[in-house]
């Protein structure tokens, strides 16, 4: 299974916004990648910005995974990739 990047945007602001106890629609997340950091996200609510590393983004997906697909994963099946945009690799 893959996850395309707007899914993992969706993934990310679904967790934080629970986290937060905000409305989803008040998050706003930008993914990236570089050399040095890896995958990151900026997460902005209420004009506040917040970094995510990647081990904080593979959380949201895996929770993620568990409520929109009832899919229990582990940290070890999921991969980040980057091709032309930021995607999942979801080993089930």
């Amino acid at each position: 299974m893959v996850l395309s990047m707007d899914e993992i945007i969706n993934a990310v602001c679904l967790h934080m916004a629970a986290r937060k106890d905000v409305k989803p629609t008040e998050v706003t997340v930008e993914l990236s990648w570089d050399e040095l950091s890896g995958y990151t996200a900026e997460v902005w609510i209420h004009d506040r910005s917040q970094y995510l590393v990647e081990s904080n983004i593979i959380e949201a997906i895996l929770r993620y995974l568990h409520s929109e697909y009832g899919i229990r994963a582990y940290r070890e099946d999921i991969t980040l990739d980057l091709d032309e945009e930021i995607t999942a690799h979801v080993r089930t």
